[in-house]
């Protein structure tokens, strides 16, 4: 379980090299891997919605009740499962281009390997003051950049100069997706509407 974490994050091409061989499935890696990792910022805005709250960096907070948390942590987590799928979609169309793409599983099993970073930065959330979570998201990102990069010829056999597009492309693709993910949660937790409400 979660045995390419730390590979990822300490040696990535060596630990992409290492996955290449195995016979990974989605289902096993949603079974290990997705469904922990994607459990940590959803389980850690949980606590920090209801016990800490939102906020700016200064004394007002925004706590939510349980049960409107527990809600919207529901849909937040469903949200992170099927951007992991979607973006292994995108990647696999992307590298239609080539003589020998990858397949659709290959290409999901990398989506979800590559979302670690963004995964592992959700930990913030437990202290959800807005510019630390957006500092550790932009840290996630940059980090999934280099992995993305490093992975699409050492995970997914297209060269380095052939994968500039892809990785470009996949890169662009997924800060909107992220972008969106992140508006969407705002909305969900309740923050972005008593802001407004504040406002007027």
């Amino acid at each position: 379980m979660l045995t390419h974490v730390w590979g990822l994050l300490s040696h990535p091409y060596r630990e992409w090299k290492q996955m290449h061989d195995e016979r990974e499935t989605v289902t096993h890696l949603y079974a290990h891997h997705v469904l922990i990792m994607g459990a940590i910022p959803v389980i850690c805005a949980y606590i920090g919605t209801t016990q800490v709250g939102w906020g700016l960096g200064g004394e007002r907070v925004i706590k939510l009740n349980l049960l409107d948390a527990f809600y919207a942590g529901i849909v937040f987590y469903i949200a992170i499962l099927a951007a992991v799928f979607m973006m292994g979609s995108v990647i696999h169309w992307m590298a239609q281009r080539y003589a020998n793409p990858p397949s659709r599983r290959r290409c999901v099993i990398f989506a979800g390997y590559l979302a670690t970073p963004i995964f592992l930065s959700g930990i913030v959330a437990l202290y959800p003051v807005v510019w630390l979570c957006l500092l550790a998201g932009i840290i996630g990102l940059c980090y999934t950049a280099y992995l993305l990069y490093v992975g699409i010829p050492a995970f997914l056999d297209i060269s380095s100069e052939e994968g500039f597009i892809v990785s470009s492309t996949t890169l662009a693709i997924g800060v909107l997706v992220l972008e969106a993910m992140l508006a969407v949660t705002v909305l969900l937790w309740g923050y972005g509407e008593r802001i407004l409400l504040s406002l007027f």
